[in-house]
């Protein structure tokens, strides 16, 4: 999400002028043009005829009640422009917003206010690397790219004005902004995969976490944050394979090298966080951020056939992240082979989640390690490489500010990757008392392991020319890739063979694969393209000047865990460990921790036994919303001296997180008062507890432990155990649900302070009220949690509220796809007061779904509205 001020780069009192002429148009606005014809006006034709320059033949685009189109062409250059008209009907202005984010270019609409933002995503060059991408891409893929772009531009130049764009670009003119978006090209596409690539990028946000706790507490205190994965106790994904490897030789013990790059490392925690997560899961928690996906076979299915489940996890904003649609050749030929109906991202031609007439496939995160960041010695525009050194690449890039000066931005690289440490203020003021020191020389040996040096994240030669330490990222989507190509080649795949084929080209972000087809087979694939490192297990930062911890290569494809129709009959993904540990590949360390993928398989093996499985069974599998880790501590909680009413809500709780669980409340609130007592005292601005399923682990493993020193408060004198942290924060949480919820525990409920806002992804966070009111919508009573299957997330350092949830949910039957069923966070629409804006933000927050039709008699009997597109 990203903040909008527009005004921000003004004088103060300019600034407060701008902001109140902002709230009186804004209330203009409400008063005048949302009550005339003005927000009317870019609701989208999906009636009668519209004449789209460039098709060759007439594109039937058929729509539900909810506004969910299926398009029938004859050809896939006639499918893709319809599908890219279509999709800036409805979504242009978030197509528009993402290119500019991904572009580097947000500062040219909202000013000073997104420079940071800019500056990083020019040093990270996700649009350079998707222009490089292009050309790399199999011809097919290109010419669907190509018609795709040729929709959008049809649209474009048939809605020229503001007003006939969308409400948004009426507020935009409001700042004084005067801006006509420029016609869609491929490149808008790709850079695309590179922002999402960038928010399910693995554990880069660990290892910083790892190095910036080693600056606050002794590396094995650290490690205890970290805890490894219970094998004993949470299955992995594939039970029956060649185990994974277990980390590399020459792992860096405890962060050997990094001691004294605090600075530089701040910095570069900075640049990460800076970046808008465009799935939305900035400001949350990461930790364990994912997806479920699982997979049951015909032998346990009431039909016979596979029943296929699919909930991603992303951060919620309106419009929703996904856009649901059908792609359909009139006739099915080799020359024009798609029938697929799924879930697409607009901006993006094609389905990236869904199903065709045979397959159907599901996502979840993989999460391997395809990140590592480097400690680089740097001085006089060289970097240090072994006994050498070596010229920093250096590049300008020149960012366009709305209201204001162009800005001039110096990106420097070397043999790694950007150095990201620098590109943001002095990094000093994010790590209280760091200071800055020069590096040591390569005649010195270059090992700063004992006592360390920092260097300034600026990366200017210190006096005299002495080296100073800086951060380099090397991250595999950085490299231009082919995740383009897999897209088209799993929407054309027909049997498993095909669909593995497609999963090889899925490069970046690497995910879990689970496929179905209606022959009845199940099977699971994992994808991407994956580092393999000289020594070092990418936990910790890798000192870049000895060369020891460089990529060697990346594994191949054919050595990825895969498996096809397993004994057990199914197949369960939820970011958990892929594989045991003792194998030939290594793909991570941090892994979820398998709290939610254990859920899922402990209520698959059960409606197994009490048989058979429906789509019924996999949807009520989705809205589980049972806490695991309460059985373990809840028993703790009541021996320690809890309040009463503490005490005696939690002694009747079923471990349930219902909207209206008052156990649920009292639980989740001291959980969130604890992990503030016991970590947040040391290690504020490192890795702060988030209250994921990490530290469902670390907290069980103190358990055991009632005088471990982290149950002890260093803010206070005395030298708290166990039970005192345990009773203090029941304590803090009773007296807190009494201030929000009222005196009465028995009419407390979870849902009252788990709730959901959605919030438009620029103007919801305006800071203007009234144009908020405009674009935003709820709050949402939730139930769930952060590591229930019905994963509604949050951060227990920020408070209650849902900061990611399941992004759709999906349940794909094999025996009759129009028996599939289907729910999208908001909705179809993309314009504010729309029907179809927020129309499906109620059912999903009911555990609701709509029919998943497929077929043309399905859709044809279910469509209220019939567009043709002429040529």
């Amino acid at each position: 999400m990203v903040r909008i001020a527009p005004f921000a780069g003004l004088p103060r009192p300019w600034r407060w002028a701008a902001r109140v002429l902002t709230v009186l148009l804004a209330l203009a606005l409400v008063l005048g043009v949302v009550a005339t014809v003005t927000v009317r006006r870019s609701f989208p034709q999906v009636a009668g005829e519209i004449e789209v320059p460039g098709l060759s033949a007439p594109v039937t685009v058929r729509r539900d009640a909810n506004g969910i189109p299926h398009i029938y062409a004859d050809t896939p250059a006639d499918l893709f422009l319809a599908q890219g008209y279509v999709h800036a009907q409805d979504r242009f202005w978030e197509m528009d917003f993402r290119r500019k984010t991904t572009a580097g270019r947000l500062s040219e609409l909202f000013g000073a206010t997104t420079l940071d933002v800019d500056k990083v995503v020019r040093t990270l060059g996700w649009r350079r690397t998707a222009e490089q991408e292009v050309a790399r891409l199999a011809p097919e893929t290109v010419a669907g790219l190509e018609s795709y772009s040729a929709g959008v531009n049809a649209w474009l130049s048939q809605h020229g004005d503001a007003a006939g764009r969308s409400l948004e670009y009426v507020v935009l003119g409001l700042t004084g902004v005067d801006y006509t978006p420029e016609p869609w090209t491929p490149a808008d596409s790709v850079s695309w995969l590179k922002a999402m690539a960038w928010d399910l990028r693995s554990n880069m946000d660990s290892e910083l976490s790892r190095a910036l706790s080693a600056a606050k507490v002794s590396p094995d205190r650290v490690q205890a944050l970290f805890p490894g994965y219970p094998y004993d106790r949470h299955l992995p994904i594939v039970t029956a394979s060649t185990p994974e490897a277990g980390a590399p030789a020459g792992t860096t013990p405890g962060g050997r090298g990094i001691a004294g790059a605090g600075v530089a490392l701040a910095g570069a925690a900075r640049a990460v966080a800076a970046v808008p997560s465009l799935l939305g899961t900035a400001g949350a928690d990461r930790a364990g951020i994912g997806s479920n996906s699982w997979v049951v076979g015909g032998a346990h299915t009431a039909t016979g056939k596979p029943l296929l489940a699919n909930d991603p996890h992303l951060g919620p904003r309106i419009p929703s992240i996904w856009y649901q649609a059908g792609l359909h050749c009139r006739t099915r030929t080799a020359a024009c082979p798609y029938d697929v109906t799924g879930f697409t991202f607009s901006g993006l031609p094609g389905v990236v989640i869904g199903h065709n007439q045979r397959i159907a496939w599901g996502f979840t995160n993989l999460g391997p390690d395809v990140t590592d960041l480097y400690l680089e010695h740097t001085r006089d525009g060289a970097y240090q490489d072994g006994a050498e050194w070596r010229p920093v690449t250096s590049r300008r890039e020149r960012i366009e500010v709305a209201g204001g000066a162009p800005v001039e931005l110096d990106v420097r690289s070397t043999g790694h990757g950007p150095i990201i440490s620098g590109v943001l203020a002095d990094a000093r003021n994010a790590i209280p008392g760091a200071t800055a020191r020069p590096a040591p020389s390569a005649e010195a040996g270059g090992d700063d392991a004992d006592g360390g040096t920092e260097g300034t994240a600026a990366g200017t030669a210190a006096a005299g020319g002495a080296a100073v330490t800086e951060v380099a990222l090397r991250w595999t989507a950085l490299d231009p890739g082919r995740t383009a190509d897999a897209i088209f080649m799993l929407n054309r795949a027909q049997n498993f063979e095909e669909f593995r084929t497609a999963a090889a080209s899925f490069e970046a972000p690497s995910q879990n694969l689970v496929y179905a087809d209606v022959d009845g087979n199940i099977g699971y694939q994992a994808p991407g393209r994956i580092p393999v490192r000289a020594s070092g297990d990418g936990t910790w930062p890798a000192r870049g000047w000895t060369g020891e911890q460089e990529w060697t290569g990346f594994i191949p494809f054919e050595k990825l865990p895969s498996v096809y129709n397993p004994p057990e009959g199914y197949i369960v993904t939820a970011n958990n460990a892929v594989t045991r540990p003792g194998g030939d590949v290594y793909l991570t360390s941090d892994w979820s921790y398998g709290y939610r993928s254990q859920r899922i398989t402990d209520l698959v093996r059960k409606a197994i036994e009490e048989g058979p499985v429906t789509a019924d069974t996999m949807s009520r599998i989705q809205l589980d919303d049972a806490n695991t880790l309460a059985p373990v501590l809840v028993p703790y909680l009541l021996r320690a001296g809890v309040p009463g009413e503490v005490r005696d809500v939690l002694g009747r709780w079923d471990f349930r997180q219902s909207r209206d669980s008052a156990g649920a409340a009292v639980f989740n609130a001291t959980w969130r008062h604890l992990l503030g007592r016991a970590f947040a005292d040391e290690l504020t601005g490192a890795a702060e507890p988030g209250g994921g399923d990490r530290w469902y682990e670390v907290v069980r493993a103190l358990l055991d432990r009632p005088d471990d020193p982290w149950w002890d408060d260093i803010r206070t004198p005395a030298k708290e155990t166990r039970d005192d942290m345990l009773a203090a924060a029941a304590t803090a949480a009773a007296a807190e649900l009494t201030e929000e919820l009222g005196d009465a525990p028995e009419d407390w409920r979870w849902g009252d302070l788990h709730t959901l806002e959605l919030t438009h992804e620029t103007f919801g966070t305006s800071g203007v009220g009234p144009i908020e009111w405009l674009f935003n919508r709820g709050p949402l009573r939730t139930a769930g949690g952060k590591d229930t299957v019905n994963a509604t997330g949050w951060t227990t350092s920020a408070g209650y509220q849902v900061d990611w949830v399941p992004s759709m949910r999906m349940v794909v039957d094999l025996a009759d796809l129009d028996r599939s069923r289907w729910i999208n966070l908001t909705g179809a629409s993309g314009h504010a007061f729309h029907a179809s804006y927020d129309d499906q933000a109620e059912p999903w927050a009911d555990g609701g779904t709509l029919p998943m039709r497929h077929t043309e008699a399905a859709v044809r009997a279910a469509a209220v509205d019939t567009l043709t597109l002429r040529p």
